[in-house]
């Protein structure tokens, strides 16, 4: 792996948002618009962490080879971090989806909480770099019991973020890759690729708008472009469709 100076991280300042489940990724990470609304306040300290279950390791073997292959189980993973704003968003946050607002505007703390269920999203900037962990569905609920220690620092509800599969995915959560060029085009194959060599492929439909197809005449049959989320597309000549040319 070459050295690349510039996808190195320094957290200057950042922001937690959340968005109806499936809610795709903002186009501008600087400018999230609705449906994504910010969180509030959060930690200095306590930026962000993610601990991960699961994953462990079972060697599978034959009378020949007793290790011939290594399988493992499920790994879930949580992304942690501390609200710092006690309203009655931030109390439902932490105390549950089902957590009811009483008729003296009190929140009530209910017996059996559910999780708030949302699209998350969290970003980063660290100069001109920025940096973003977006998750299309994913449950929020208290990540640790609250604690407060002291009269000098601001109190904080520490939440605990589980990323889940939406749709079809095949993943629960994206990171964005810093040091890299966004492709500006994309030429015909089965599977086609991106120019310039290295970049990153547009991540999905919305983002391949900004990609000119090499032909600009229609794909044959089988030709296609693999983008960032999984998904396949094809220009038909006018626009970019989703799928493979048939």
């Amino acid at each position: 792996m070459a050295l690349n100076d510039n996808a190195t991280l320094v957290i200057g300042s950042g922001n937690y948002l959340t968005a109806p489940t499936g809610t795709d990724i903002p186009t501008d990470l600087l400018v999230p618009v609705s449906p994504w609304e910010a969180v509030g306040h959060t930690s200095l300290e306590d930026i962000l962490s993610i601990t991960s279950e699961g994953g462990e390791a079972t060697t599978i073997g034959s009378l020949q080879n007793k290790s011939l292959r290594t399988k493992y189980s499920t790994r879930t993973e949580t992304i942690a971090f501390t609200l710092q704003q006690f309203d009655v968003p931030g109390l439902k946050l932490y105390y549950g989806a089902n957590a009811p607002v009483l008729s003296n505007g009190l929140v009530g703390v209910p017996d059996d909480p559910i999780p708030t269920t949302c699209a998350f999203l969290s970003v980063f900037v660290d100069g001109e770099n920025i940096f973003g962990i977006y998750a299309p569905k994913a449950e929020i609920y208290r990540g640790d019991d609250l604690s407060i220690g002291d009269t000098e620092s601001l109190a904080g509800l520490p939440l605990g973020v589980k990323p889940m599969a939406w749709g079809a995915n095949k993943w629960t959560y994206a990171i964005t890759p810093l040091g890299t060029v966004s492709a500006n085009s994309a030429t015909a194959g089965t599977p086609g690729t991106f120019t310039p060599a290295g970049s990153t492929a547009p991540f999905d439909l919305v983002d391949l708008d900004l990609v000119t197809a090499d032909p600009k005449t229609a794909w044959t049959t089988g030709q296609y472009v693999v983008l960032g989320d999984g998904s396949s597309a094809y220009w038909n000549g006018t626009d970019w469709v989703e799928g493979v040319s048939a």
